[in-house]
């Protein structure tokens, strides 16, 4: 960790040693050189004169990176693929006059993006599955679980703590199915020159268009890409890095929706997210038991949100066959779009591994408010024995509003014995008591959250078992 300079706090602290790594200058170089080793492959195959002895030498070399050389180079010539051009000639001296032949710049820049866009979602995929899978375990757990349920973070009826998981599970399996959608629709941009025409390639093999599609579908297989795009000017599309930013971006926007409820719930003491035996809370409240590690989950995400924005006005901006304006962006925006969402997911599986439900706050917050809840059931209970619905109604309106109004000077939950003092319920406050089991108020939140289970269940069969090691 260098400490006279800055770094970005995504790689010195929260990023996975995966995620830096893909990010890498070495990963990216080095795909580049693969890039020129298969292009030279192709070229070689059908004809140009390019030897296969070219083709072995450029092999290997493809890791002997000399970096110095290239920031060497890159200072005289002031351009960065030139540098690397000249870097892999000095190390594949016999192969020299051939690297980059007929190629743009983009034809390393944007096809090695593509690379290591696809294999960070599939990463991506992978830990988010990862957090299903920790959802799905508390789902099932506590399925059954009665708690008092919110709307407009105001006491609603009760709902499940399970049921209450299945909420956030269900947007991140939105988020999966989208994720999938965008992996499966990427494409690659191949050798198509500069200006997309592939005209330089044309002239090399003398009109012969076949050869060119061959060439680089020869490429495409290389790396595990099954089509090129259609048509492109000298870069691949730039909505491509739109739909990227989004689904990095929908994550975000749903594991902010998990963490903020948690952050609500440890509040009140009902939920917690992990704390160590050691962990301190506060510097100067020794007391403390902060959820930190939501709220950083929280922190990150609006990080993200808002870098997903840089994508679409990038795109937006795209001069006919292409601008530069894009680069010095593009530099920043999608790695770091990539770690942000590599750290949030890590956070997420961490938080869910070892989320705590305090059962008996959450049963005594239930039974609290559950004179509330069960109104409606009382008075179907005394229309049943003779009462009037709407008198009844107002009976347990206006007492409702008393009991409240006790309970905010600090006094306990009054209302039975209020309503068993009204005769028009014609009920005693022990016969009402009867009514206040709190599995009685549910409804079917646990065959729902078996019934999203199940739906689940095959995705989650493709999750990792491996726990993930994270420094918080």
């Amino acid at each position: 960790m260098s400490t006279d300079r800055y770094e970005s706090p995504l790689s010195s602290r929260y990023a996975s040693s995966f995620m830096l790594h893909l990010f890498s200058a070495e990963k990216r170089i080095e795909t580049w050189r693969k890039l020129w080793v298969e292009l030279a492959r192709a070229e070689h195959e059908l004809g140009l004169p390019v030897s296969a002895e070219q083709v072995v030498e450029l092999e290997a070399h493809i890791t002997d990176i000399d970096f110095d050389l290239a920031a060497r180079r890159e200072k005289e010539v002031r351009h960065d693929v030139m540098a690397h051009v000249y870097a892999y000639g000095q190390a594949a001296p016999s192969a020299a006059g051939i690297i980059h032949l007929g190629a743009t710049s983009c034809y390393v820049t944007d096809n090695a993006d593509l690379i290591l866009y696809r294999e960070g979602l599939k990463y991506l995929r992978g830990e988010l599955l990862a957090v299903l899978r920790n959802l799905s375990t508390f789902a099932e757990t506590y399925k059954a679980t009665p708690t008092l349920g919110y709307t407009h973070y105001q006491p609603a009826q009760l709902v499940t703590v399970g049921k209450r998981a299945t909420l956030w599970m269900q947007d991140l399996l939105s988020d999966l199915e989208e994720l999938d959608f965008v992996i499966s629709q990427m494409r690659f941009l191949g050798c198509r020159g500069t200006t997309g025409t592939e005209a330089s390639f044309m002239d090399l093999f003398e009109g012969d268009g076949a050869k060119v599609d061959e060439m680089n579908r020869r490429i495409s297989a290389a790396f595990g890409f099954d089509q090129c795009f259609a048509v492109c000017g000298q870069t691949y599309p730039r909505k491509a890095d739109s739909r990227i930013l989004n689904v990095l971006s929908a994550i975000a926007q749903s594991l902010y929706r998990m963490a903020n409820d948690i952050r609500l719930l440890q509040h009140d003491r009902q939920v917690e997210e992990p704390f160590e035996k050691n962990q301190i809370g506060s510097s100067a409240m020794p007391y403390k038991r902060n959820p930190m590690r939501c709220e950083r989950i929280c922190s990150l995400s609006r990080y993200l949100m808002a870098d997903a924005m840089n994508a679409p006005m990038t795109a937006s901006v795209q001069w006919m066959e292409r601008t530069l304006d894009d680069s010095a962006n593009r530099r920043i925006s999608m790695p770091e779009g990539f770690l942000c969402a590599d750290a949030i997911l890590r956070l997420a599986q961490n938080v869910t591994d070892g989320l705590r439900v305090n059962e008996k706050i959450v049963n005594r917050t239930v039974r609290e408010y559950l004179p509330f809840i069960a109104t409606e059931n009382l008075m179907m209970e005394a229309v049943k024995r003779g009462g009037d619905r709407q008198e009844l109604h107002e009976i347990i309106r206006t007492c409702s509003m008393a009991a409240t109004a006790k309970m905010k000077e600090g006094e306990n939950c009054d209302l039975l014995s209020r309503l068993a003092a009204e005769p028009a319920f014609a009920m005693t406050e022990a016969e009402m008591e009867a009514v206040l089991e709190p599995s009685l108020y549910i409804g079917r939140c646990p065959e729902q959250v078996d019934a999203f289970l199940a739906m689940v269940k095959p995705y989650l069969a493709q999750a990792s078992t491996e726990t993930v090691e994270i420094n918080l």
